[in-house]
């Protein structure tokens, strides 16, 4: 029986050795003290398996080179993964938005699940140990793997799977050796940058903010005309849901969603809107203001907002919107209703950056695809080597779309 070595025992390197260890004789190195470390904390420690839709919206939720995962997806969908899961002893459930759990609710389940079935079908675990670089030898033009250099000691193999994972979550061991190994073994790998994660802004007045929640808010992302390279304003996310405001900017859902295509564009001027009244028109929020100010008509307009905003927004209204603190109500002219009304719909922020990859969900950018057969996962300049998971220059939006990569991907490369 061929030997296979995966490197990495998180998600993409168990599926991998769950799978392939019906036709080979696997060994799983793994430099932590325990396999699945980072997947025991995602999903908030609830793991969002996967997403139960169809192909055509797992692909619409694919950020980055959706077409390099069409036979991935087609050899092993959503609807394979959790048959999978279900069959090893694994119940479980469908949320919202299609989001597929673990009964339990416990993500040691989903781990304690695919060791059960590496148990079963006898593969071998070496745990604190570290690759440090690949044995690659050639004949002629042609290079192919032979094995690993693991702990100073040669471990000779017939395939090895990098699924070594991204940069995001370092405390979990993914600190980039995969992405090391490849460069040294020259392969490609893209540009890296952190991915669903917090976004920083310029404004001061966020940290006023800091914890105020916001539901059922639009947020649109605008990159702005700057020079030769970019010709004309271009809308790089819209989207719907909750965000927060922390000390340094916002985050929530909403957010980590349109950092995934923020990254892509760290040094440009960018320029996030919130529309902080989405389930009214421009004109119906005027119509809105004016029956609060009639309502108010007494007050000054400092006080006058309370049945509008959340408390600690107001303030902040205030100042953006010119109005004096102090003016009655009944003295606001309709074109400051109309201004302020403008204001709440396109609540403005600059784009300062993203937060490191210590707050990332994953990691963007990684082994360029070109470098890959999508039908193998095996790495085209060199015979044997694979690749699994998020090494690959693959990301998702959240809902359990990113680890439907790693379990597509794993089973590609354990073929």
């Amino acid at each position: 029986m061929k030997k296979m070595i995966i490197i990495g025992g998180g998600a993409a390197g168990m599926m991998t050795a769950a799978i392939a260890s019906r036709h080979y004789d696997v060994t799983i190195i793994e430099k932590n003290e325990k396999l699945g470390k980072k997947l025991f904390i995602t999903g908030k420690g609830r793991c969002n398996l996967t997403n139960d839709s169809d192909r055509d919206t797992f692909l619409e939720n694919v950020i980055s080179n959706r077409k390099f995962l069409y036979s991935a997806i087609n050899s092993f969908d959503q609807s394979s993964v959790i048959a999978f899961f279900e069959e090893n002893g694994l119940r479980t459930k469908t949320e919202r938005g299609n989001r597929v759990f673990p009964v339990s609710d416990h993500s040691s389940d989903v781990i304690k699940c695919l060791e059960k079935v590496l148990r079963e079908n006898k593969v071998k675990v070496l745990l604190n140990k570290k690759v440090t670089e690949l044995i690659v030898a050639s004949d002629g033009d042609e290079r192919f793997i032979k094995g690993v250099i693991c702990e100073g000691m040669p471990m000779y193999s017939d395939v090895v799977v990098l699924a070594t994972g991204g940069l995001s979550y370092p405390s979990t061991g993914s600190t980039g050796d995969g992405f090391k190994m490849c460069r040294d073994s020259d392969i490609a790998v893209t540009k890296l940058y952190p991915a669903l994660v917090p976004v920083k802004v310029k404004e001061k007045f966020v940290s006023t903010l800091m914890g105020l929640s916001l539901k059922n808010v639009s947020l649109k992302c605008i990159l702005k005309k700057n020079g030769k390279d970019i010709k004309k304003d271009k809308i790089l996310y819209e989207g719907f849901g909750e965000m927060l405001f922390t000390h340094f900017g916002v985050s929530g859902p909403l957010v980590l969603s349109a950092s995934s295509y923020l990254g892509k564009y760290p040094n440009e001027a960018i320029e996030l809107y919130v529309d902080l009244k989405s389930a009214l028109s421009e004109e119906e929020l005027i119509s809105r203001i004016a029956r609060d100010f009639d309502k108010f008509k007494t007050r000054e307009y400092k006080n006058s907002l309370s049945e509008l905003l959340p408390k600690s927004m107001i303030p902040v209204i205030i100042e953006l919107s010119g109005i004096s603190p102090e003016k009655k109500t009944a003295n606001i002219s309709s074109s400051e209703i109309k201004n302020l009304a403008f204001l709440l719909k396109h609540f403005k922020m600059n784009f300062d950056g993203l937060m490191g990859f210590d707050m990332a969900v994953i990691t963007g950018g990684g082994v360029s695809v070109k470098e890959i057969d999508p039908k193998t996962m095996e790495a085209k300049k060199i015979k044997g080597l694979r690749f699994a998971g998020e090494i690959i220059d693959c990301d998702a939006l959240t809902g359990g779309f990113n680890l439907q990569i790693a379990w597509s991907t794993a089973y590609m490369a354990a073929q």
